[in-house]
């Protein structure tokens, strides 16, 4: 069956930057599932997998606005070091989780000095061109309880914490 809103599909993939380097793939037995036309996958990726069969493979390019928002500035702050709490050594490339409005971020160190801490809000890979290197194993219905949950249950899913 082809790839359709609301059918389950099962994944194996590599995502490659640019330059070529690989910044995440599935686990070689356990593809990623997911729940077709939901937004469950950044939506380059998902509109290029639509109608496509078990057993296809594909690579799709993705640019930022289709996949984790184009860059923003704006996201860079700065906060004194006394602000950010039980996190005993703060290094660049670490990451913490802040609780916002709109619930929570994750944000990356960039700096750090004496008295302040320089963090960035944007996803890691916001403002960069995405390769994936896509073969789909398996497409089938979703249940009415995965239907209702929105995600997949079960191997490949999402678990509920």
């Amino acid at each position: 069956m082809p790839v359709a809103r609301n059918s389950v599909v099962l994944i194996h993939y590599k995502l490659t930057n640019d330059a070529g380097e690989v910044l995440d793939q599935s686990e070689k037995d356990s593809p990623l599932a997911y729940l077709h036309g939901r937004g469950n996958l950044i939506p380059g990726l998902e509109r290029e997998l639509e109608g496509k069969q078990s057993g296809d493979k594909l690579k799709v390019t993705v640019a930022p606005a289709d996949g984790y928002g184009e860059y923003d500035k704006d996201l860079l702050q700065s906060v004194p070091r006394s602000a950010i709490q039980g996190v005993a050594e703060i290094e660049p490339g670490m990451q913490l989780q802040a609780r916002s409005d709109e619930g929570v971020r994750m944000l990356t160190v960039v700096e750090v000095d004496s008295d302040s801490v320089k963090l960035d809000g944007n996803h890691p890979l916001a403002g960069k061109t995405l390769h994936f290197d896509v073969e789909i194993e398996d497409v089938r219905d979703a249940t009415k309880e995965e239907l209702s949950h929105g995600h997949v249950h079960g191997p490949g899913g999402h678990h509920h914490h």
